[in-house]
Parts: structure tokens; sequence; C-alpha cells
């Protein structure tokens, strides 16, 4: 009992570390008034309103209906290329947003390649001559996070067609149904819930971003924030910006909760039976699964490498081994912490029946719902009070003068880490613990194990699988993290990700390639462990029909949405 009400407070004590900072930005709200919010409410502020619903708007239809179409063609039909795209289809995920906008830019800009063949090939001389699509726009932004964000959607929707029965198909088309019917009046309905959660996600994502946004010149929300701050050097502004934007995204997850408690479908069959697509159409099928994965994967993928080596030099030098030196070691840091913290939670959960523990775990995770930039507001102006304080305490008994301590340092940025990724390690190491059967515990009891005994002995080697996604899981988010870094990081701490984003703001795209592909090489490793699960859990769903799919908890951190 003692060591429940241990673990119970230990909770307690991380929860509060986590949501302080974020209480602190909603208490800005109640700061008086300064110049800066006031300029910024009276010129700019419905502008950041418009793009930012405009993009969220955008980016939401556009993965809901590449996510969903690409899932419904690879889990219901059979066509050329199907088991490839089946986990190919995923990879874009891989791809940060603002990298993808480099190497757009680098082959959509007025002298990129593509307007100069162009030009000569029809012999237009100047840019009036002709029309193009301005990528650095509010539709270009879109567009490149729609093509990196759609996999949300897909990896969801495809685990919810796999798991609907070919019966119900057999069934519509008794009633006249064609394959088009059958999906618009059965299968959509069904999947609609997990459409919903993989559309909120890539919402939440959409919110997140500063570097595409950023680098295309979009006024939102958190380039807003991010000006606030450093350029008129405001924090309650950027504070009050911040709330608006947390109570933007507290209704979407409100709003996508309700929907998917509202529609609840259950099935006592899962035979599945895929329908196989003829003549021209199979082609169409192949084409239409291609083009995703081309331009949010392939295509960027080579861009990149083509600039990364075009002029004989791979631009690694010392800097960049000490940049890579950074991002993976403040990635393994905060992935060790999160981890270890997530245990401890996850583990509370489990021995102890009080309810507090579950609204404890719960409330860590609204973090992965918070974009960078607002949890570096949220982690700077209580840590900058506290810091204060500690030196002049220090002061006072030494005598000494001392610069601040933790501002600006490695462990104030860990800190802004931990609130953002610590909902995705705490939900993968969960969904393992959910799955060891309380009898285990009960056995090794009988056998005279202490409660550390249990979790030392058998819950943690029977959680190595979700201890380890979870680790891989929350060191590929830091490694592609960008607008907490940007604020957060030390002096002269440069990671991959400020290095990708400050040379291509420079427009010195060939240098900024290299450091944009380790991380998307980096990236790679937690999408093709997904994908494989995937995989797995498909065939496992079609073997066992009378039984649910036991698909892998850990395959991609949505689970902060339920």
């Amino acid at each position: 009992m003692n060591q429940q009400r241990f673990l119970t407070l230990a909770g307690l004590a991380v929860a509060a570390a986590l949501l302080v900072p974020l209480l602190g930005v909603v208490g800005s709200v109640f700061a008086p008034d300064s110049g800066a919010w006031l300029h910024i409410r009276q010129t700019v502020l419905p502008e950041l309103i418009a793009n930012s619903l405009v993009l969220a708007i955008s980016v939401t239809l556009g993965v809901a209906t590449i996510g969903t179409g690409t899932a419904w063609l690879t889990a219901k039909h059979e066509f050329p290329g199907r088991a490839a795209f089946e986990w190919l289809l995923i990879l874009p995920l891989a791809m940060p947003a603002y990298v993808l906008a480099y190497t757009y830019t680098d082959l959509l800009q007025y002298a990129g390649p593509l307007q100069s063949t162009l030009r000569a090939v029809f012999g237009w001389e100047t840019k009036s001559d002709y029309w193009f699509p301005e990528i650095r726009s509010l539709g270009g932004a879109a567009t490149m996070l729609t093509m990196v964000l759609y996999p949300y959607v897909y990896v969801l929707a495809r685990i919810a067609f796999l798991e609907q029965s070919t019966s119900l198909a057999e069934a519509g088309r008794t009633f006249g149904y064609g394959k088009l019917g059958v999906f618009w009046r059965i299968s959509l309905p069904l999947a609609r819930p997990a459409i919903a959660a993989g559309s909120a996600l890539a919402l939440m994502e959409t919110l997140a971003d500063y570097g595409t946004v950023s680098y295309f010149g979009v006024a939102t929300f958190t380039t807003g924030i991010f000006n606030a701050w450093f350029s008129q050097g405001d924090r309650i502004a950027a504070g009050k910006l911040a709330v608006i934007l947390m109570i933007f995204i507290v209704a979407v997850l409100a709003i996508e909760h309700a929907a998917r408690k509202r529609a609840k479908f259950y099935q006592s069959t899962r035979r599945q039976r895929r329908a196989a697509i003829f003549g021209l159409h199979k082609w169409i099928a192949s084409l239409l699964c291609s083009l995703p994965l081309i331009l949010g994967f392939g295509l960027p993928a080579l861009i990149l490498l083509k600039l990364a080596f075009a002029d004989g030099s791979s631009h690694i030098g010392s800097r960049f081994l000490v940049m890579s030196a950074n991002s993976v070691l403040i990635s393994i840091l905060t992935a060790l912490i999160a981890v270890g913290t997530a245990l401890l939670l996850a583990y509370a959960a489990r021995l102890s029946k009080n309810p507090l523990n579950a609204i404890i775990n719960r409330a860590v995770t609204l973090g992965y719902a918070i974009p960078g930039t607002v949890i570096a507001v949220g982690v700077l102006l209580p840590i900058a009070r506290f810091d204060r304080w500690l030196v002049a305490t220090l002061e006072s008994l030494t005598g000494a003068v001392l610069p601040l301590l933790l501002t600006g340092s490695i462990v104030a940025l860990i800190y802004a880490y931990l609130i953002r990724f610590l909902g995705i390690a705490l939900q993968s190491v969960d969904a393992g613990l959910t799955k060891i059967t309380p009898s285990m515990d009960n056995v090794a009891r009988s056998l005279g194990a202490s409660a550390t005994g249990v979790a030392f002995r058998v819950h943690i080697p029977l959680l190595r699988g979700s201890i380890i996604t979870a680790g891989l899981l929350v060191f590929v988010d830091v490694m592609k993290e960008l607008p907490a870094t940007l604020v957060m990081r030390p002096f002269n701490f440069d990671t991959l990700a400020v290095q990708a984003y400050n040379l291509a703001m420079d427009e010195r795209l060939a240098e900024a390639a290299l450091a944009s592909l380790a991380i998307v090489v980096v990236g790679l490793i937690p999408v093709i462990m997904a994908s494989r699960a995937i995989t797995q859990s498909g065939a496992q769903s079609n073997a066992q029909p009378g039984l649910p799919a036991t698909s892998q908890p850990q395959i991609v951190p949505v689970t902060t949405l339920t």
C-alpha cells in the first residue's frame, strides 16, 4: 500500500512539473496589456486566425482524402503493387514538412530546373509570359503538410478497413450497391472514427508547424508567437497568442473525441477477401497510390541527394559532426528520461486502483497536442523566475556573482522536450503493459516475488519491444523538432534541424540538404517498424477471422487522442 501511495505521489510530482509551464502560459492572459499585444490585436491577429484556419481546414481535407482513399484501395482490393504500397505509403511520415518545403522550393522556384526548362522549351523570357503556381504561399504550405501528414489517416483508416468483414460488403450488394456505394454507405461510416482520429492528429501537427510556414512567409499562430517573443521582445504577447492557440487545439480534441464516442460500431466477424480490380482500373489504382508516395517521399529524397552531392562535396566537416553529435546526444537523453518516466507512470496506474493515476497519465499526454513554440513560452517563463531566485539565493550564501544556471541550458531544453513528447513514450509503454495479464503478476507474487521484483523480472522483459519502440519514437521526434529547439537551445548549440532551417532561410539549400537528409534517414527507422507491424496485424486479422486483430500498440503515437 505504501508503494502504491509512493507511485501515486511520484506521478503527481511529474504531472505538476510538466503542467506548470502550460498553466503559466494560461496565466499570461491575466497579465496587463502591453503595447506589443495591442498592436498585434489591431493589426496581424485577424490574419493569423484566418491563415491558421485556412491551413488547418485545407490540410485536414487533404489528408482525409488521400489517406482514406489509399487505405481503402490497399485494404480492400488487389491490383499491381498492392503488397508494396501497403507499407511504402507510410514512408512520407519520415519526411519533416519543412524539409519537403526546402526541396520543392529548389525544384519549383523561378530559377529552379522546372521553370527554367519550361522557359527554354516554349521560348518564354520573363515570368509575365506565363503563369506558374507560387510555391511560397499558403497553398504551398498546405500542400507540403498534406504530403507528409496523410499517413496518419492512412495508418488508422487501413486498420479500420482491414477489420471490416467482407460479409458487410456482400450484404450491401444485395441491396443493389456497387463498389462505390458500398464504400460510401458502409465502409466509410464504419471507418469514420479512425479517419477522424488521424485527421485530428494531422491537424494538430499542422497547427504546431513552424518551419514550413516560416520558410514560405505565411503568417500563422506559430510564427506570430515566435515573432512576438523574438522580434518584439514581449513574452506576455507571445503567451496570449499561445493561449488562443491552446484553446483552439483543446476544442479540436474535444470535438474529435465526442465524434468518435458517438460513432462506435462493433462486428462479430472479420472474414476478409480482397476484390480484384481488372482492366484499366487496376493501373489507375496503382497510379493513385504511387502519386502521394512519389510526391511525399520519392522525389524529395532524390532532390535531397542531388543537392547534397551536387558540387562534389558532401559538406561533411567538423561543424556538421558537432551538430550531429548534439542532435544525437539531446535525443538519447530525452528518450531515456521519457521512457523511464513513462514506466513509472504506467506502472503506478497498473498497481493502484486510484482513478487519480489515470487522470495524471491523461494529463501528461496533452503536451503532444501543444506546439513547440507554446511549450517554449511556457517553460521559459517559470524557469526564468526560478533561475533568478536560485541565483539570488546562491549569491547571498556564497557572495559570488553567478550567471543564470538553467535558462538557456540543455536541462531546460530537455524539460521542454519531455512536456512535448512524454505522451508518445507513455502510450507505447502503457499499451504494451495492458497486454500482460494480471494472472502473471499473481503467479509471480505467489512464488515470493515483491512488487519491485515482478516489475524487473516479469514486466520489463516482456515490455522490451514496447520500451525500444517508445525510445525510438521519442528519439526521432526530438531529432525533427524545430520550434522548441530554436527558442530553447543553449548558446552555440545547434542541431541538424536548426542547421537545416538556418541554411534554408539563407537560401543555401545545397548545404541544408545534408542535414535534412540525415533527419530523414533517422526518421525511417520507426516508420519501417510501423509498416511491418501494420502488415503483420493485417495478416493476423485475416488468419483469425473470429478473433480481434492484435495490432502492435506502439505503431503510431495516435493513442494520445483517445
